[in-house]
């Protein structure tokens, strides 16, 4: 049984920025974890984060697809779990900008119920980040 996680988060913005916020490493790294990211169709990269006693902090990742400044698709390896992050941007216009987030490949409902989690904490700080 494989899970898909769908959520969508809509900010003010332009999408040139939003994309920006996602494929720039360092400003990956301010709504995310430190990471080595480039979007390039093929590139191997590490977010890395503390580790805790139930995981050694290191997520890694294979660009699939880049689009810009409409697509990105990456690998998220961890825990021996393998996912697929999918974003898509749409530009509603108005200055508002509809991120939408997949990750498919998850193995049972509290990988999901967590990264569900996760990435909601993580788009909090991604408005902050647009915000500045």
């Amino acid at each position: 049984m494989s899970l898909t996680l769908n959520l969508d988060f809509q900010y003010t913005t332009s999408i040139e920025k939003l994309w920006s916020a996602i494929t720039d490493s360092d400003k990956l790294a301010k709504w995310t974890m430190e990471n080595d990211f480039k979007p390039v169709i093929g590139y191997r990269f590490q977010f890395r984060q503390k580790p805790t006693e139930y995981w050694d902090g290191i997520v890694e990742g294979e660009v699939l697809i880049v689009e810009e400044p409409n697509r990105l698709s990456y690998t998220w390896g961890s825990g021996g779990e393998k996912h697929t992050v999918v974003w898509t941007l749409q530009d509603l216009g108005d200055g508002k900008v509809n991120l939408h987030l997949e990750q498919s490949g998850i193995s049972n409902n509290q990988a999901l119920g967590g990264a569900k989690y996760g990435w909601s904490a993580m788009a909090a700080e991604l408005d902050k980040l647009l915000a500045q």
